[in-house]
């Protein structure tokens, strides 16, 4: 995670302004409620975290921020205006939707280049981002022979074009090789310690651990937790103790009720309820021998399951197989 950054780009830390906010955002679709009085706010200096399950209104929501969908009611801004209101798009937000939404036939240079016209962003700029995404080796052919990671890179150097105070990426580690993630991931914290606002929504929640300050969770087109990310696995999830060691049965015994103990393996337990200060005290008072104390800290992958179980749409059944294990 970003830890104290420093500013280093033109945007500084520590103003406290709210670069993206969304406030009382609705979506209906006929009778289909995809967004449901939806309110958060995306600050600077921060990577944020978009997630929940398949269905549950994060595309709308980021297409109804960067102007793509009309709320039903409700808003979405950035710096304090709508999308569609600010006098130069690109300058305001960078956003990476759609990596195939662009024309095939068309170089990645010409294609940046026309995205820059528009903005009145400089060709030296074009160059720039090219560079810093890896492609500018690559810049004079056309977009129709790059693979998914090569227009994922592309994508995101059209959001970098404007050298914009907030970016928005919806799933950007698609395509991407174990490299390229590193390096998207390096890329959102340094925007991030450049005092950007940073929205990323994704699936890869071992990708979101490693990446994000701050959650936005929702489920069913409304909001389930808005918190930072230590406090939202604190927050939803028991803290273990792994115990291992020949006496773990005599250990067991001396335990007070408010430990809760499951078995793991012939020799260990699974404490909750207790930290591991706690249970190495209560084991050397009563002789107890250990072989192993390890606190366990439960994955945000663990934490976003069960906090959004009742609000995935498309659920598969599992096997005989998995009920078993």
């Amino acid at each position: 995670m970003v830890r104290a950054p420093v500013a280093r780009g033109p945007y500084p830390i520590g103003s406290g302004e709210i670069v993206i906010e969304v406030c009382g955002l609705t979506k209906r679709y006929g009778d289909v409620l995809a967004v449901d009085d939806l309110t958060f706010a995306v600050r600077p200096g921060e990577v944020t975290g978009f997630l929940g399950p398949n269905g549950a209104g994060k595309s709308t929501t980021l297409r109804m921020i960067l102007g793509l969908d009309a709320a039903s009611s409700g808003t979405a801004t950035v710096g304090g205006r709508p999308y569609a209101a600010q006098p130069a798009p690109l300058k305001a937000v960078g956003a990476l939707l759609d990596a195939g939404a662009v024309l095939p036939s068309r170089t990645a240079y010409h294609h940046l280049l026309a995205l820059a016209a528009g903005n009145g962003i400089s060709r030296g700029r074009v160059a720039a981002v090219l560079a810093e995404v890896g492609l500018d080796g690559v810049a004079r052919r056309r977009t129709g022979t790059f693979s998914l990671g090569m227009r994922q890179r592309l994508g995101i150097a059209a959001a970098l074009l404007g050298d914009p105070p907030a970016l928005v990426f919806d799933e950007p580690l698609n395509g991407l090789d174990p490299e390229g993630i590193v390096w998207i991931r390096g890329l959102m914290r340094r925007m991030a310690a450049e005092g950007r606002a940073v929205l990323v929504s994704s699936h890869l929640m071992s990708e979101m651990a490693l990446t994000a300050d701050h959650l936005i969770v929702i489920g069913r087109g409304r909001l389930i937790a808005d918190t930072a990310m230590k406090v939202f696995i604190d927050a939803h999830s028991g803290h273990e103790v792994l115990v291992r060691g020949p006496q773990v049965e005599t250990l067991r015994r001396m335990l007070p009720p408010v430990a809760e103990v499951r078995p793991d393996g012939a020799d260990g337990l699974v404490v909750t309820g207790m930290d591991a200060a706690e249970l190495g005290a209560l084991a050397a008072a009563g002789g107890v021998e250990l072989h192993e104390l390890t606190p366990r800290e439960p994955s945000l992958e663990q934490v976003f399951m069960d906090l959004t179980r009742d609000a995935v749409e498309y659920q598969a059944e599992i096997g005989e197989k998995e009920t078993s294990r």
